[in-house]
């Protein structure tokens, strides 16, 4: 398995940064993540997803559907109803997202402490050196 310096400097690092780029948007992998229970309408995904507007859903599906992570059924109703679920693909890619949300879960109070303990001393920084 290459190391992440060389698939940094890959015959197209271009398209590493890119899909390292779409992964780590801020509904990807959140997405991926309700999608791997089980196959959802749009409207159960917006509902879901706490905070996503329906545009961004949108662009999320469309973006991780081009990719081949995910696949969109449209049955032949009335009214149309349309599907959306995870391909062997973005199968593998939900394992990865659990992990990370895992450790998201483990970590995040500690991250916000240091995020606080940061803040608090550059607006002390910052009233000294302005003095």
């Amino acid at each position: 398995m290459p190391t992440m310096a060389e698939l940094c400097t890959s015959d197209d690092p271009d398209l590493f940064r890119s899909l390292l780029s779409r992964i780590g948007d801020k509904w990807t992998l959140l997405v991926i993540g309700v999608l791997g229970d089980e196959r959802r309408r749009f409207t159960e995904l917006s509902q879901i997803i706490p905070g996503i507007s329906r545009r961004m859903l949108t662009v999320t599906l469309r973006a991780l559907e081009r990719d081949g992570l995910v696949a969109r059924t449209v049955h032949a109703e009335v009214p149309p109803r349309v599907e959306y679920e995870l391909t062997a693909l973005g199968e593998s890619l939900k394992t990865v997202a659990l992990t990370l949300g895992d450790w998201v879960g483990e970590h995040q109070r500690t991250i916000l402490g240091n995020r606080r303990a940061f803040d608090a001393a550059a607006r002390g920084g910052a009233d000294s050196d302005a003095g």
